[in-house]
């Protein structure tokens, strides 16, 4: 059954992100929140490789990207999946699913899931939209689609908050939560 992400009550809206910095399983470096941001918006995305629900919107991510970050839109993937648990959501499976799917933004690995923890995200995909001055104005889905809808996903809700925030409008403050695969916390 899916995980339905709730009001999150550690990060409303118009909070600051949280910084961090985190390993780059493609590049192999570290890269911090602070490099990584927009002055116009910044989506931070919570995915994760085995997930159904980022499978059937891995595409779609890709072409909101390439879409986007032409417009001066950072794109930042986080999995917090504990690999232990999910071999396949490791830092190699997660480099070699990047270039698969051909990721054009960092794909991160929060090996301790406090960033996952102070974004309060609850499952994949769970996107945070923040505007240029990193102030949280979307956290949600990226569309009405699922698995085995028979609709492709087009990132549409994702897509309008965007749009809203280029455009110097506010974003609608009636967003629907993620819906998708709860995040594989350790069990420490």
């Amino acid at each position: 059954m899916p995980t339905i992400a709730g009001p999150n009550l550690k990060l409303p809206l118009g909070s600051k992100a949280p910084a961090f910095e985190l390993l780059d399983t493609v590049s192999g470096k570290y890269l911090s929140l602070d490099q990584l941001k927009s002055d116009k918006a910044t989506v931070v995305m919570f995915i994760c490789n085995h997930c159904p629900y980022v499978k059937h919107v891995d595409k779609a991510l890709v072409q909101l990207a390439k879409d986007y970050m032409p417009k001066g839109v950072a794109f930042i993937a986080i999995s917090s999946n504990d690999p232990v648990q999910y071999p396949e959501d490791s830092p190699e499976r997660m480099r070699e699913e990047a270039q698969r799917v051909g990721y054009p933004f960092p794909y991160l690995f929060d090996e301790t899931q406090e960033v996952a923890r102070a974004y309060g995200a609850e499952c994949t995909p769970d996107t945070f939209i923040f505007d240029g001055e990193m102030r949280l104005v979307y956290r949600g889905q990226l569309d009405d689609t699922r698995p085995n809808s028979g609709k492709e996903a087009t990132a549409a809700d994702v897509r309008a908050a965007l749009d809203a925030i280029l455009a110097g409008q506010p974003v609608n403050p009636v967003q629907k939560p993620s819906v998708g695969c709860s995040i594989k916390w350790r069990n420490n």
